[in-house]
Order: C-alpha cells, then sequence, then structure tokens
C-alpha cells in the first residue's frame, strides 16, 4: 500500500473511537442474533462485526504502540 502521507492522531482521538467502535460492535453483536441468517441484513450485519473489529485491534495496536 503506498500511502503518500500519515495522518496523526491523539491518544484521546484514538481512546474515544475505540471507545464508540466497542460500544457500537456491542449493539451489533445483539442485533445479529435476531436477524434471520442467510438473510441480506443478516450478511450486511456479520460484516460491520468483522470490520469493526478489525478497526478496534487495529487501533488498540496503535495505543499499545504508543505507549511503548
Amino acid at each position: 500500500m503506498n500511502s503518500e502521507f500519515t495522518i496523526m492522531y491523539e491518544k484521546a482521538e484514538l481512546e474515544e473511537a475505540l471507545r464508540a467502535i466497542k460500544s457500537t460492535l456491542g449493539k451489533c453483536e445483539k442485533v445479529v442474533l435476531k436477524l434471520k441468517e442467510n438473510s441480506a441484513q443478516y450478511t450486511l450485519m456479520i460484516r460491520r462485526i468483522d470490520a469493526f473489529r478489525i478497526s478496534a485491534e487495529l487501533i488498540q495496536r496503535e495505543l499499545d504502540r504508543s505507549t511503548d
């Protein structure tokens, strides 16, 4: 991946983003249980959950790296 610039975020911004993502992830995990498997809504929610998990992990890695 070729990036011409790097965006720097403050620790507080990353912590707030992580909090918001984890909150939304929890809500999605509750909702997906109520959806019919193999429906479009179910598939979309599973993909969102995967994306939120990846996002949360990447933000956490950045926070861990910044404290080293």
